[in-house]
């Protein structure tokens, strides 16, 4: 048997650009084993993976990762140190990606920009309890035998199959762990369209994927939803009070204060864009929210 059998979700459409850092892996190549399972549907690619998966342990990545060639390496002395059943890891942003990338990394990579979820994008510190806000799919690690335990991946989700895959994994008793030391890079989106769409499909799916799991949505996501109703009828509060601007004027006070923290730390050139794109972030993932709720 094989220790790691590596899963990779493609779309019909895409490349595996993740081969390329896959074959300068320091591990012994008779260890593991790359399946490429192909189709739209991303949660069903991973479950048929993991059927033809001969390995101990499922390391699931997604398509345009760059792995660290030691990663392998990690995850096992991971395993070996500590009783978990899954564990996961960073998913930074590329040395090599542009300007716009760059910027949406160290977006997402802050508290105001991902709450919790930030240690998905950064160096964060090792955590043995672990949950959903702290992996993705894109670099986790799950013991076959509990992978089939709890059923996989919901064919019925994307996004947010991963999430609601942890969050049941949690609630079946499963230890999940963080490690920072399991790291890939990952591309982000490179142009504000596509980066907004994919934040407005996070939020457009959290209440689907709470429905589904019997779950409340924490507040903390209920907070842009409501921020985003503000600020559509905003027009129509100012014109019966101007101290309704407050809290738009508080929150751009905000987006400016981080921004231009994170750019002294980053970049001086990101400044102008950080407090637009923090603003932007939160409304589209309300809006996403809203949108799904009035479909309901």
């Amino acid at each position: 048997m094989k220790k790691f059998s590596i899963v990779i979700a493609l779309a019909p459409y895409r490349s595996a650009e993740v081969l390329r850092s896959l074959k300068n892996i320091n591990y012994d190549k008779g260890k593991y084993e790359i399946i490429i399972e192909k189709g739209y549907n991303p949660s069903e690619n991973r479950n048929k993976g993991v059927k033809k998966a001969k390995g101990e342990i499922i390391y699931f990545l997604d398509d345009d990762a760059i792995v660290d060639k030691n990663i392998l390496k990690n995850a096992e002395g991971f395993f070996s140190k500590y009783k978990v059943d899954i564990v996961g890891g960073p998913q930074l942003t590329p040395k090599d990606d542009n300007f716009f990338a760059k910027l949406f990394g160290t977006a997402i990579e802050s508290f105001w920009g991902s709450y919790k979820m930030a240690n998905r994008y950064k160096k964060g510190n090792l955590n043995l309890n672990a949950d959903e806000l702290s992996l993705t799919s894109a670099n986790a690690f799950v013991k076959k035998d509990v992978f089939n335990k709890i059923k996989g991946f919901d064919t019925r989700l994307w996004p947010g199959e991963d999430p609601e895959f942890f969050s049941r994994a949690k609630k079946e008793g499963l230890k999940i762990a963080y490690s920072p030391n399991l790291v890939i890079y990952h591309r982000r989106r490179n142009d504000l369209f596509s980066f907004l769409k994919q934040h407005y499909k996070y939020g457009n799916v959290r209440l689907k994927r709470e429905a589904i799991g019997k779950n409340f949505a924490s507040f903390v996501f209920i907070i842009p939803a409501v921020f985003s109703l503000y600020i559509i009828f905003l027009p129509i509060l100012l014109l019966f009070s101007k101290d309704f601007f407050f809290p738009v004027k508080l929150h751009l006070i905000i987006d400016i204060i981080i921004g231009f923290y994170l750019a002294l730390r980053k970049n001086i050139f990101y400044f102008p864009f950080l407090p637009i794109i923090f603003f932007l972030i939160h409304f589209s993932y309300g809006l996403g929210m809203l949108v799904s709720l009035f479909k309901r």
